[in-house]
């Protein structure tokens, strides 16, 4: 056998080899993605058809030339078919149902008219041995439906590539660009291969179209290894649209990124071009809360810093499905809510602040003050209570009328936050009566406050057309160490203790701040 004809025989070879790992390698890797399932199709048909030829190469003789030519032809037919529906399917296109008819027709038809060429001599008008070249190849005389066969051919894989160029003008982002570029030149490769053979450009007749596939498979598994061809594909890209105010990301079946839109930036600003095909636990912080949102698929509001102020996403996700029902992927949409919950936020401060004097609710002190002394109870440290009330606040109101009463309540509450520390509570208990929670303070120092307030609500003076009007205030104060137990309980007792300190203040005439004992003796 001519050293030529080996090391041709060779390159079929490897391009038959080479077919059938891209094959393997789709099934077992690509599995439900886009495409893969054509193009696992075509790279076994073509492995086959290449092995084949190979075969074919290798005869010495007529009739072993022509059984390997017809067992080429029951496979090579359908590979332009297969193409173009890789190619549809590729861009997120659904075949309408006619053209599978169509596009399986004809190859049918090809293996029919092939297999009784020696009826009607319509495909080949003549098959025999080359017997000027130096060693032993079909010498082919191409028939009628050869011809059909051939614009078939060309027709589907042109088409093939006019849809791919069509996604090119709509896609902005590099990896998919480069996807497309290196599928349209591996389709064209068979094109420019099939045009020599059929004008007799080709050495001694040798059927250029195997080996036209290895090249043309070289660059589908470039796009495969280095752009993910198929398991990253525009899959969601007519959802997606950049002017979306909504932040969107698309991720594979392998938590890869296909795509996102320029609106989710304000929520992940480390996404960029480069990220595409990467795991999106290689983008966000895998020990943060927004990896552990995206693992568990937890639809919930997401809080992150934007611009130096803290904005709020709820984050929703959606199944992407192929038209066999298999899940390949997952849609990720990132909803601005940060209005809403700065309502929300807004509304809960109203709903628990005292609408005059602009501290605490009742109800709401009562739970920020549980909450403080379950935080002491675990942590350890003190706690103090101090309850008062403006002295003949009802005379104040008899007197000059409400107007003024709520003028003195607005104006004595402010004194007290003045007063106070970040950590500390206040609230109104009820009417003139006011309560403070005083995490991490003794006896003595909530005592020594409780006098630094006294002498500042005395002290101050409060105009009213003319009149300059003073009050006092009574204090009765209760304090005790935290320990394993229970903060209602706690506070309760705490409450009850420093009310009657404060009615022990009120029978000692008032303007006065009484301290209770846990020896449950009230004393001055």
């Amino acid at each position: 056998m001519p050293n030529e004809l080996i090391v041709y025989i060779l390159i079929v070879i490897i391009a038959g080899l080479l077919s059938s790992l891209l094959s393997f390698f789709s099934y077992f890797r690509l599995k439900d993605a886009p495409g893969a399932r054509l193009f696992m199709l075509v790279t076994l048909f073509s492995a086959v058809f290449t092995f084949s030829y190979a075969f074919e190469l290798a005869s010495t003789s007529l009739e072993q030339m022509k059984f390997w030519l017809n067992v080429e032809y029951l496979f090579m037919p359908f590979i332009p078919a297969f193409v173009l529906l890789m190619c549809i399917e590729y861009v997120g296109q659904k075949p309408k149902q006619w053209l599978y008819y169509v596009l399986f027709s004809f190859p049918i038809v090809t293996i029919f008219m092939h297999g009784t060429n020696e009826l009607h001599h319509l495909y080949y008008k003549s098959i025999q041995i080359n017997n000027d070249s130096p060693y032993p190849i079909l010498m082919l005389e191409h028939g009628p439906w050869f011809y059909v066969h051939s614009i078939f051919l060309f027709l589907c894989l042109m088409s093939g590539v006019i849809t791919l160029l069509m996604q090119l003008k709509k896609t902005k982002l590099f990896q998919f660009r480069m996807q497309i570029i290196l599928m349209v030149a591996g389709i064209i490769f068979p094109i420019i291969a099939n045009y020599f053979y059929i004008n007799g450009m080709s050495p001694y007749g040798l059927d250029l179209g195997p080996v036209s596939m290895s090249v043309s498979f070289i660059f589908h598994g470039a796009a495969l290894l280095s752009y993910q061809m198929f398991n990253v594909t525009p899959i969601a890209r007519d959802t997606v649209f950049e002017n979306m105010k909504d932040g969107v990301v698309v991720l594979n079946q392998n938590d890869r990124i296909v795509d996102y839109n320029s609106a989710l930036l304000e929520a992940i600003p480390t996404l960029n071009a480069q990220v595409i095909g990467k795991s999106i636990f290689d983008v966000v912080d895998r020990t943060g809360l927004l990896a552990e949102i995206i693992l568990l698929e937890k639809e919930c509001d997401y809080k992150c810093c934007k611009a130096g102020k803290n904005a709020f996403y709820n984050i929703r996700f959606s199944t992407v499905r192929n038209k066999n029902n298999y899940d390949i992927g997952k849609i990720i949409t990132f909803v601005d809510v940060t209005e809403r919950v700065n309502l929300q936020e807004k509304l809960e401060i109203l709903a628990s602040m005292d609408g005059l004097t602009q501290v605490y609710n009742r109800n709401f002190f009562m739970q920020e003050s549980e909450r403080t002394i379950e935080s002491l109870i675990l942590n350890g440290g003190n706690v103090s209570i101090i309850m008062f009330d403006i002295d003949h606040f009802k005379q104040v109101n008899d007197t000059f009328g409400h107007e003024v009463g709520d003028m003195v309540l607005t104006g004595i509450s402010r004194v007290v936050k003045d007063s106070l520390r970040t950590d500390d509570i206040m609230g109104r208990y009820g009417g003139e009566e006011f309560i403070i929670c005083l995490p991490n303070t003794s006896l003595i120092a909530a005592y020594e406050l409780a006098q630094v307030i006294r002498m500042k609500i005395f002290q101050t003076v409060m105009p009213y057309d003319q009149v300059d009007i003073r009050v006092s205030s009574s204090f009765g104060i209760s304090s005790t160490s935290t320990d394993n137990g229970d903060a209602s309980q706690t506070l309760q007792t705490l409450m009850r203790e420093a009310d009657q300190a404060l009615y022990s203040a009120k029978r000692k005439g008032r303007n006065y701040v009484e301290l209770y004992k846990h020896d449950f003796e009230v004393i001055g």
